[in-house]
C-alpha cells in the first residue's frame, strides 16, 4: 500500500477512528488495557499495509522480528562473549537474507564479470521486498543498542514487532532508533486537536511535494533519462536538474506525510530532511539530507570503526567506507556505489581543505559572514550535489558517462551558437528545443517547463522561509482564517488535478 492511492485514504482514516475510539472510550476506564488493543490494532493494521503489496514478504519481515525480538533477550544481563555470539549471530541472519534478496544478483554479476564468466552461479529470479533495507537497519538498530546497553531488551513481543513494523514509517523511514520510538507505545495516546491538525498540514504538504512536484518532474525525467543517447546535452542537463528537485520532493514527501500520519496517532517521529539545498557544504549537506540513514550509518558503523579518534589517514578511510556502503545501500549496482563514493571523496577534500579555503577566502576579502561568500558555498555545494545525482539516476555507468560527456560539451556548443544565430535565438533554443521540450515527450510541453519551474521556485521559497522561521507551522497557524484554508485548498485542488490513478512509486521504495 503506497500513501499516494486512494486504498491508503480510505485505510488511514478508519486506522485513525479505530486507534482513538480504543484510546479515549476504552482509556477512560482502563488505559492498560486500551493500551494493549491500541497495539494490537497497531500492528494488525501495519501487517495489512505491508502485506498488501506481496502477502510473502510477511514471511521475511516477521523473520527479523523474531531473530532481532530473541537476540536481544538473550544478551539482556549476559556476558560480554555471550552477547557478542548472539550479535554476530543476529547481523549474520538479518543482512543474510539482505544480501541474497537485494545484492545476489549485483554479485554474481559482478563476479561474472571479473573473472570473464569462468565461473558458474545459479540462476535466481529473485524479487526485491518493498522497504527491506529500511526495516532491516531499523530492527539490527535495536540488537547493537541492546548489545551496547542503549535500551534494555523488549520483553512484550507485540510491542516490539510494532516498533519494527509501524506503517507509516516502514517502508521508507524515517529509519528510528529504539530509544526515541519504542517506549512511546508503552503509553496511551489520547487524541490531540493540536497534534492532529499539525499532522494533517505536514502530510498535505508532503502529499503536494510528492503527487504535484516530484511526479510532474518524472515525467521530463524519465524520458530524457530512459535514452540519454538520443537527446542534446542541454535535455541532459535540465533533466539531471529537474531529478535533483524531483528525488527531494519524492522522498521529503513520503518522510512528511509519514511524520504527520505518526503525529496525527500521537507518535513523534524524527526529522528526515532540513532543507538540504540550502547546505553550505557536503558535509552539512548529509547533515540535512536523509539524516535518519546518515545519523544511522555515524552511530552503528562510522563511530564503531573509530570515527575521528585515530588520526586523519582512519578518519578518511572510515569517511570513504561509510559513504561506499551508504551508496551500495541504495541500490545493488556500480552506479550507486560510485555516487557514494564521490560523497566520501567530497567530504574527504572539504575536511582537509578547510583551512587553505578559509585563508584564501579571507585574502580576497570573503569574510565568514559575507553573503558573497554564502552564495558561492551555496552554488558550489549544489553543483557537486548535481553531478553526483547523474551517477545515482542514470540506468548504467555506460549512460552516466554518456551523460557526462555530453554535458562537457555544453558550453562550448552555446558559445558556438550564439556566433552562429546569435544570443537570442540560441536562447530560445535551449529553452525549447534544446531541452527536448518540442520533442515528443508524451505529457510535457513548454506550459510543462514553466509550471515545472515554479513549483521548484515554490519549494524553494518554502524551505528558504523553513530556515528563517524555524516554527513556521506555528506563524501559518497564526494567519487569518481566509488565507490560511485558502493555502489549504490550493494545495488540496492541485493535488487532486495531478493525482494519477496509477500511483507512481515513492523512489526510495526501491532501497
Amino acid at each position: 500500500m503506497i500513501f499516494n492511492s486512494f486504498v491508503f485514504l480510505l485505510f488511514f482514516p478508519l486506522v485513525a477512528i479505530g486507534y482513538f475510539f480504543l484510546t479515549i472510550c476504552i482509556g477512560r476506564n482502563n488505559i492498560k488495557v486500551a493500551n494493549t488493543l491500541s497495539q494490537f490494532l497497531l500492528l494488525a493494521a501495519s501487517l495489512i499495509f505491508y502485506g498488501y503489496w506481496n502477502i510473502a514478504y510477511l514471511v521475511l519481515i516477521l523473520t527479523s522480528i523474531i531473530v532481532t525480538w530473541t537476540s536481544g533477550l538473550l544478551m539482556q544481563g549476559r556476558s560480554t562473549g555471550i552477547k557478542r555470539l548472539v550479535l554476530t549471530g543476529s547481523l549474520v541472519i538479518n543482512l543474510g537474507i539482505l544480501f541474497f534478496f537485494k545484492y545476489y544478483g549485483f554479485f554474481t554479476e559482478s563476479v561474472l564479470f571479473f573473472f570473464r564468466g569462468n565461473v558458474q552461479f545459479p540462476s535466481l529470479n529473485v524479487l526485491l521486498p518493498v522497504g527491506i533495507s529500511f526495516y532491516t537497519f531499523q530492527a539490527l538498530g535495536y540488537s547493537i543498542d541492546v548489545y551496547y546497553g542503549k535500551v534494555q531488551a523488549e520483553y512484550n513481543f507485540i510491542t516490539y514487532a510494532l516498533f519494527v513494523t509501524f506503517f507509516p514509517q516502514l517502508v521508507a523511514g524515517p529509519i528510528e532508533r529504539t530509544g526515541n520510538l519504542l517506549p512511546q507505545f508503552k503509553v496511551n495516546h489520547a487524541f490531540d486537536y493540536d497534534q492532529v491538525s499539525s499532522g494533517l498540514r505536514l502530510a498535505l504538504w508532503g502529499m503536494f511535494k510528492k503527487v504535484v512536484i516530484a511526479d510532474s518532474l518524472a515525467v521530463y525525467v524519465d524520458v530524457i533519462f530512459g535514452t540519454p543517447g538520443i537527446y542534446p546535452a542541454g535535455s541532459l542537463a535540465l533533466a539531471t536538474f529537474f531529478f535533483a528537485f524531483q528525488i527531494y520532493c519524492d522522498f521529503s514527501g513520503y518522510s512528511d506525510i509519514a511524520i504527520g500520519c505518526a503525529r496525527v496517532l500521537g507518535f513523534r517521529l524524527m526529522t528526515n530532511f532540513k532543507q538540504p539545498y540550502f547546505s553550505r557544504s557536503i558535509s552539512e549537506f548529509w547533515r540535512r539530507w536523509h539524516i535518519s540513514l546518515s545519523t544511522w550509518f555515524k552511530d552503528y558503523l562510522y563511530i564503531p570503526l573509530g570515527g575521528n579518534r585515530k588520526g586523519k589517514i582512519r578518519q578518511n578511510v572510515n569517511l570513504i567506507v561509510i559513504f561506499l556502503v551508504s551508496g551500495l545501500w541504495h541500490g545493488a549496482a556500480w552506479n550507486f556505489v560510485v555516487w557514494g563514493g564521490l560523497h566520501g571523496m567530497y567530504q574527504i577534500i572539504g575536511r582537509n581543505t578547510a583551512s587553505v579555503r578559509t585563508a584564501i577566502a579571507h585574502s580576497i576579502g570573503l569574510g565568514k559572514e559575507s553573503w558573497l561568500k554564502k552564495i558561492m558555498q551555496l552554488c558550489i555545494t549544489f553543483v557537486l550535489v548535481y553531478f553526483s545525482w547523474i551517477f545515482f539516476r542514470a540506468n548504467s555507468m555506460e549512460d552516466a558517462f554518456l551523460i557526462i560527456g555530453k554535458l562537457v560539451k555544453l558550453p562550448s556548443e552555446l558559445v558556438l551558437n550564439i556566433f552562429q544565430i546569435g544570443l537570442k535565438e540560441t536562447v530560445k533554443e535551449a529553452i525549447l528545443v534544446g531541452y527536448g521540450v518540442e520533442n515528443a515527450i508524451s505529457g510535457f510541453d513548454r506550459n510543462n517547463l514553466i509550471v515545472s519551474v515554479f513549483l521548484i521556485l515554490i519549494l524553494l521559497i518554502s524551505d528558504g522561509l523553513s530556515i528563517k522561521i524555524p516554527d513556521l507551522q506555528a506563524k501559518i497557524v497564526q494567519m487569518p482564517l481566509v488565507l490560511r484554508w485558502a493555502g489549504y485548498y490550493s494545495m488540496f485542488f492541485a493535488i487532486a488535478a495531478s493525482w494519477n490513478t496509477e500511483s507512481p512509486m515513492f523512489i526510495y521504495f526501491t532501497f
